[in-house]
Formats: C-alpha cells, structure tokens, sequence
C-alpha cells in the first residue's frame, strides 16, 4: 500500500506507516536539513527537496502505481494555528491555505485517501481577521469540491497510543469514494507511557562536558524496549548496543542555578510567582531569573506522568526531570516516540530560529509527527483499505 508524504519533516509519518506495513513512494520536503534526516533513514524514497507549491505531475508521475496511490498525508506548518503564540496566530498570510497543495498532490496521485494533520487550532482560526469564514470550513468545502467529501474529523492524543507525551493534534481523513466506511484509530495496542519509562536506560550526562553517553544503563521499560525494537520499526540497525545523542549540552552557570530552584512540575512562571520583591530582583540581577517571565520555559518534567508537548523550542522548555539540565536530543526523540536507531542530520544542534529553511536537531523532532500514533494511523488506513478496496479484489 503506497503513501505519498506532503510537509514530510523528519519522517516521523513514514516512520509510523512503514512500521504498520506501508511504503512511502515519495516525499515533499522544502527545509535541507529535514530532507537530509529523512534520507538517511528512509533512503528507498523519492526526495524532493522543493516548495510544495513547485512540484509538478512530471516530478512525481513515474512512482505512481497504475490505479494512483493509496494514501497522501499532508502536516503542512501550523504556525498560524497555534494557540501557544499570539503573534504566530495573528498572521494571516498563505501558509494557512497550504492545506490545497495536499489536495492538488491527491487529485494528481488519483489518490484513494487523503490524511490531513494540525494543532487543534486549525478548527477555530479565520480566513482573516475581519472574516467570520474560518479555514476548517474553507478546507472542508474545498475537498468536496475536489471529489474528497466523505471524510471524518477527529482530535487525538498521542498519549492514548503508547507516547509519553501529552499532544493533542486534528485529522481529517477524506476519500474520493463517498461510500467508504472510514474510522480513526481508537487504539495501538500499548499502554500509556511516562517520562520514566522513556528515559529508564538513558544514562545522565554532565552539562558543559564533552563526554558523550554511548552504552545504555542495565534497565528497561516496555517503552525502551519498543523504541530499541527494530524488528517492530521494520528497520536494520548494525550496532543497536550504540546509544546516539545522548550529547551534553552548554549552560551558564546561573542557568545550572535556576534549574536547580525547580521541583518537579515547576517552570520559569512557577519561579516568579515564589520569589517575589527584593528576593527576585536579587535573582535577575544574579541572572538566575531572567527579566522577563516566558510562560513556556524551563518546565521540570515529572517522572511518572506524560511530558507536556514536545515543541519546536523543546531545548529551551523543558527540564531533566531529576537533573539540572536541558534534555538531550535522544531524550526528546523519546518523547516523540523515534526509534533509537533513527538519525538526526542537518549541521550543528542548535541553529537560530531566524531562518526558517533550516531547523537543527531539536526543531525537526518537535515539529514531527509521533511515530507511534503514525503507526496507529497506518493500522486503521491499512484496514480501512482492505474493507472497502484491497479485500473486494480477492
């Protein structure tokens, strides 16, 4: 069953899909160091490294299957759809329509099945700012008008489908044949995870260090032991005793002193609400505190619960849950449920946030899709397929 990946980030998608059975054909991908992650591990498919917006039939023609593919998925960005920033929200620009270049890449595949995935807060944003119209409904309208108008809608949490992590994402699943049964995942078989289970054999690392951690500690959890599973991913991993990036990090040290005032759960705005007066004007001025509160930062993970969204500026937001330092980029590939064997590539860890046609390390595993509740999904694609389509040819 073939797949087409639009916005294909890092491969967290095809991950979960070839996982499940499917074969991703092509992917569209616009920033380098995303196409160069993807790559390295998916390297039976067709990159294209380009604007969704540039791709033609002819690109993408000759790995079509005669009968058109099976599945195109589209996560295009969702910057102006978040509720976590005001001003991403406020913009109002094309990024919010790129939801018709997964359409048009359907119509052109003759695809059978579309998969769309955001933030929630696709559902609730305008056209524009003066407009009652809201892009959901444009979005709706346009797929009927594309022959897609049987469809189901449905907002998920990846911590419902074995990842440690609290993410709540939309999905609109459309077919171009109206008299398809579709469904979404209702489970995947594993149980829920936490913080703990997903860093239980992640040996700690010493920030300001160059001492990398490359052997697991002697312990495990159902969790670890999926994520160290290649039989399960369907992938080849020579030397899966070789634990990767669990890399130290740098911290100054009055940022190694504000994390050491955090208890489990706490985060910068828990720090300004405790110490008030001359007590946190002697922080800022130590520069323990920062001058100004940033509510989505330095959050201390809790051990025995889901970890909040893993995000795009997940080095800067959260805590070790027992250690005063940032989270290694193993360590948030865990949450996100990648594979230990996956590789991250695109230059250097950390890049500045100003250009956005690369993303380092951490912002490509934020900005993916969990692999596990990708994995959930290809599990009810595949059956949705096999009812309505690959059984009736038997």
């Amino acid at each position: 069953m073939t797949h087409i990946d639009c916005f294909a980030g890092p491969g967290g998608i095809c991950t979960g899909l070839h996982a499940a059975g499917m074969d991703t054909i092509v992917a569209i991908e616009y920033i380098q160091s995303c196409c160069d992650t993807y790559s390295a591990n998916h390297p039976e498919v067709h990159m294209i490294h380009d604007d969704i917006r540039n791709v033609k039939l002819e690109d993408i023609e000759r790995y079509i299957p005669d009968g058109g593919v099976d599945l195109v998925t589209s996560g295009m960005p969702c910057e102006t759809f978040s509720t976590a920033g005001n001003t991403s929200r406020s913009f109002y620009d094309d990024r919010q329509f790129l939801f018709r270049e997964g359409i048009r890449i359907a119509k052109l595949s003759n695809a059978k099945l579309i998969l769309f995935e955001n933030v929630p807060g696709i559902t609730s944003k305008k056209v524009d700012k003066e407009s009652d119209d809201l892009i959901i409904n444009v979005l709706k309208n346009e797929l009927v008008q594309a022959g897609y108008g049987n469809y189901v809608e449905v907002i998920l949490n990846a911590a419902n489908f074995g990842v440690p992590q609290n993410r709540n994402r939309f999905f609109i699943l459309a077919s171009r044949f109206p008299d398809w049964k579709l469904t979404y995942p209702k489970e995947n078989g594993f149980h829920e995870a936490t913080v703990r289970d997903a860093f239980i054999d992640l040996p700690n690392i010493i920030p300001n260090t160059t001492e990398e951690a490359n052997a697991y500690n002697d312990a495990f959890s159902p969790y670890s032991i999926l994520m160290r599973n290649d039989a399960f991913w369907r992938r080849h991993n020579p030397n899966p005793a070789l634990l990767t990036y669990q890399t130290p990090m740098k911290h100054r040290q009055c940022t190694l002193q504000r994390f050491a005032l955090l208890r489990p759960g706490d985060s910068l705005k828990t720090l300004f609400d405790r110490y008030q007066g001359a007590e946190r004007e002697r922080l800022q001025r130590e520069r323990i505190l920062p001058k100004k509160m940033f509510i989505k930062r330095n959050h201390r993970l809790v051990l025995d619960d889901a970890s909040p969204t893993v995000t795009s500026h997940c080095l800067d937001e959260f805590v070790h849950p027992e250690h005063d330092r940032a989270l290694t980029v193993r360590e948030c590939a865990r949450l996100q449920s990648f594979p230990d064997s996956y590789d991250f590539c695109g230059g250097p860890f950390i890049v500045p946030h100003i250009d956005r046609t690369v993303q380092d390390k951490y912002e490509q595993i934020g900005d993916a899709v969990p692999p596990l509740l990708a994995y959930a999904w290809g599990r009810t694609i595949i059956d949705i397929l096999n009812n309505n389509f690959y059984g009736k040819l038997l």
